[in-house]
């Protein structure tokens, strides 16, 4: 590119999913809807593991912050594309596009490292019930969650780093609801294959490990639990995994599904559609994955409306 087709960016313009007004406020009003669903039904698994004791165990630690996690992920997109929507002002800060990859990258990728975490407390738990406790110790489970941060904390940097050193054309249109990496990359007019490589490196190895890690714990799970002798001891050795392993399938089988379409489809604007799935769908699921056949769940949730009812009840002094 010429110099003069080259600008120090001071924005971006995000086109959306849309750009039909009576389209996007149907969108919006959907939107809307999700996210409520998203923080209400993810805090309420939060608040119900922190206020009842039963649940102070390394599988519901990890379930809670799991949950803030998707809080925050679809925090990051959603408001956004809803003032969007509300004051039809698709302009996003050069610094505010930035700082939104860097938490969609770092909550996306934390996502994957606590499924990861997840599924290598449920082998502990199936195949080494006898010393589940001693091995998941409050010690271990803090190293593993701070690892999967500082992970996460890093990937993201580096990649935020890594866009900093480019130069953007005076095309600056992203067709995204949000400041997606890929998308971003594309406007540039310095050479982007430095950039290319780190992401394609550090995405498949942050992919490929934690998958295999996911892999290998339900290979060693599902032997355990075929060495029971009785249908409900298997049963019961199951329930305890399933509502992890359909999060592990959605999340990964979405991922995929949209990284395929991505690559089949050079329509900007249908991969954008799709990525709503993992992006807005998925932690909208997850609450109701995890509590609608968790008794524990379901008990806890009890206790936190009772909590809530008294509280709510109680005459003001």
């Amino acid at each position: 590119m010429e110099p003069e087709n080259q600008t120090r960016v001071s924005e971006f313009i995000l086109l959306g999913l849309s750009e039909d007004i009576e389209v996007q406020s149907l969108l919006f009003g959907l939107f809307l809807s999700m996210y409520l669903v998203t923080f209400t039904g993810n805090m309420l698994i939060v608040l119900a593991i922190i206020l009842d004791s039963h649940l102070h165990t390394p599988m519901y630690f990890f379930l809670s912050n799991l949950s803030f996690t998707d809080i925050c992920f679809i925090s990051t997109t959603v408001p956004k594309m809803l003032q969007n929507f509300q004051t039809e002002n698709k302009i996003i800060a050069y610094e505010s596009c930035i700082i939104q990859m860097f938490f969609f990258m770092l909550l996306g990728q934390l996502d994957s490292a606590l499924l990861t975490v997840m599924a290598y407390d449920r082998f502990v738990a199936i195949c080494h019930p006898l010393h589940y406790m001693v091995i998941m110790n409050p010690q271990l489970c803090g190293l593993l969650l701070l690892a999967s941060w500082l992970l996460s904390v890093l990937d993201s940097l580096l990649q935020c780093l890594m866009i900093l050193r480019l130069s953007f054309c005076t095309e600056l249109e992203i067709p995204h609801f949000f400041c997606e990496i890929n998308q971003v990359l594309q406007l540039a007019c310095s050479d982007t294959f430095l950039n290319d490589l780190v992401i394609y490196f550090v995405s498949g190895l942050l992919g490929f490990i934690p998958l295999t890690g996911i892999l290998f714990s339900y290979s060693k799970i599902i032997s355990s639990i075929l060495r029971i002798s009785t249908a409900e001891g298997k049963y019961k050795a199951f329930s305890t995994c399933g509502s992890h392993l359909s999060v592990v399938t959605l999340f990964y089988g979405t991922g995929l599904g949209v990284y395929l379409s991505s690559t089949a489809s050079q329509n900007s604007r249908t991969n954008a559609i799709a990525s709503v799935i993992y992006t807005v769908v998925i932690p909208m699921l997850n609450p109701f994955i995890y509590s609608l056949r968790n008794k524990d769940m379901k008990q806890a949730f009890k206790k936190l409306r009772n909590i809530l009812c008294i509280k709510g009840c109680l005459p003001h002094v």
